[in-house]
């Protein structure tokens, strides 16, 4: 299966969750779309965890293929598979350059690395999903440092997290360390997604 492209707003009302993180889709209606969307019946076990597994699987915006193949790297590092799995998940590139606030979306930041607009310690990398290691640096190359997105997403960025740290002036930032599980997606069940994959 591949990249969803579609709205992600009914995405975000079809799994009451907002994938974008912000709130808004679910704040005018927050009930899934579609003319039955106020009359949903019980979900089965396997439709929770299959509900949890594309709660994030969006969010990030991963192909059903990729997100398999993170998952079963997280199975080979030491401690829990879900944890080590949101970890992996959170130090793609792609997500860094979101959290730096350098994009104001994840699929924006997704374009911006795409285009070769962002470095990885000074070298020019266009992989979304490379994985950054902690201490590796992230900037914006000098002839993409005035383009108007990423200025507005820095002029519209409110907080960022304590594993990024960002210097302004440089337009470089830093992947700190890897987040402890309590500082990202906290209404997400990664052990459903981990039962998920492993019935």
């Amino acid at each position: 299966m591949s990249r969803y492209t579609g709205s992600s707003w009914k995405i975000s009302r079809r799994l009451k969750y907002s994938i974008t993180e912000t709130g808004k889709e679910l704040q005018k209606r927050n009930y899934a779309p579609g003319q039955h969307g106020q009359h949903r019946g019980k979900i089965s076990e396997y439709g929770t965890q299959l509900q949890e597994k594309q709660k994030v699987r969006y969010t990030y915006g991963m192909s059903e293929k990729q997100f398999k193949k993170v998952f079963n790297a997280a199975s080979k590092l030491k401690g829990k598979h879900g944890d080590n799995f949101l970890k992996l998940l959170e130090s793609r590139l792609d997500n860094v350059v979101y959290r730096l606030g350098l994009a104001s979306t994840r699929p924006q930041a997704r374009q911006l690395v795409n285009h070769g607009h962002i470095t990885v310690d000074g070298k020019k990398v266009d992989i979304p999903s490379y994985m950054l290691k902690p201490g590796q640096k992230i900037g914006v190359k000098e002839s993409s440092r005035n383009l108007k997105i990423i200025q507005e997403a820095l002029d519209s960025m409110v907080s960022r997290k304590d594993y990024v740290f960002f210097d302004q002036a440089a337009m470089e930032g830093t992947f700190v360390r890897y987040p402890e599980r309590d500082e990202f997606l906290q209404e997400i069940k990664e052990n459903l997604i981990v039962e998920f994959y492993n019935r």
